[in-house]
């Protein structure tokens, strides 16, 4: 099953993370920290865009997110903050 969020929502939790989130979604999950930052929106030649689909629209387009783990290690993340 899939998550649909709005990308100005995806934005929010990623802005809300604390510095070296990034590094450290990605050292859990065994991903490039420039593919982290793709998941987030961010367009890194260097990483991957994984398991999120951007569709245009209000709010900055709605967000698919085939692939969910990036965005509950971001969630744990900020339930420790």
């Amino acid at each position: 099953m899939s998550t649909r969020i709005s990308f100005n929502e995806l934005r929010k939790i990623k802005d809300q993370l604390p510095n070296g989130s990034m590094d450290r979604i990605a050292n859990e999950l065994g991903l490039d920290a420039e593919t982290v930052r793709n998941y987030f929106g961010a367009s890194h030649k260097d990483g991957q865009l994984i398991g999120i689909h951007i569709e245009p629209g209000p709010d900055g387009g709605i967000v698919e997110i085939d692939n969910d783990a990036v965005l509950e290690a971001a969630f744990r993340i900020l339930q420790e903050c």
